[in-house]
């Protein structure tokens, strides 16, 4: 069974940048095979990791509620969805990488997402860990039939509101059925000592800082230059403070 590391927060903390650090830093370690799960509705973890997404999970639940008789003769639809599964699958040397994507149409969806949700944790026992950039709202961990999440990390740039949406975050678990083993935040953009009103903000939440990634110039200019983040050098800071995230702060691994 797979190591389930997710990662979650509000929109534009930083939360897609840091996962892909992680792809990196697994990838670089030789802590593989990974599968790496784009569950943001606003998929770009692709794109911050150099790769193009021809279909989503949300293609092919669009594709099969358009025709849902539309199986190839002899084949039920059970196998049908997983051979479209295994088809969005894109497969890399040390991690591969599923995008669930959005859910376009109006309907009941409940048989295809159970479906594809079964399917999606039996894909993961084939993998040592499982990488999941997650939505604020949870959705994707909430319907995964195992529940089970070995480290949660929950990420914050360096500003209250930032804090106040991982503090809604951690609120909200209790009413999901998640079965959460490990829980932090992660800070984005941090300076080298943060602020004492930051820090009670924090203490309030009552849960640890597992890491601080500082400022680091290379993000942006391998954001403006359409780089992939799997390509920055191992001295760029960024780099550096994911290493010693998960080298000290991941219990997982």
């Amino acid at each position: 069974m797979s190591k389930v590391i997710a990662f979650a927060g509000k929109g534009g903390v930083g939360k897609t940048t840091v996962a892909s650090l992680v792809i990196r830093y697994m990838s670089a370690s030789g802590k593989s095979p990974v599968l790496a799960v784009d569950a943001d509705p606003n998929s770009n973890l692709g794109e911050t990791i150099g790769l193009e997404v021809p279909k989503t999970i949300g293609d092919i639940r669009e594709t099969y509620m358009k025709d849902p008789q539309g199986i190839p003769s002899g084949m039920d639809k059970i196998n049908y969805l997983q051979l479209l599964v295994e088809q969005a699958l894109i497969e890399r040397p040390t991690f591969d990488l599923l995008v669930m994507g959005r859910q376009e149409g109006q309907g009941c969806y409940c048989m295809v997402n159970n479906i594809l949700n079964n399917f999606t944790d039996k894909l993961s026992a084939h993998y040592k860990y499982m990488i999941v950039d997650n939505e604020a709202g949870m959705e994707h961990l909430s319907r995964r039939t195992s529940g089970r999440v070995d480290m949660l990390y929950l990420v914050t740039d360096y500003s209250l509101r930032g804090l106040r949406a991982v503090r809604r975050i951690h609120t909200m678990l209790k009413g999901l059925k998640l079965d959460v083993k490990n829980l932090a935040i992660v800070v984005t953009r941090g300076p080298e000592k943060l602020s004492d009103a930051f820090l009670a903000e924090v203490a309030e939440i009552g849960l640890p800082i597992a890491g601080v990634i500082p400022n680091d110039a290379a993000l942006l200019e391998f954001d403006m230059e359409r780089r992939s983040l799997l390509e920055l050098p191992d001295d760029s800071l960024s780099v550096l403070a994911v290493k010693k995230l998960m080298d000290e702060q991941c219990p997982v691994l």
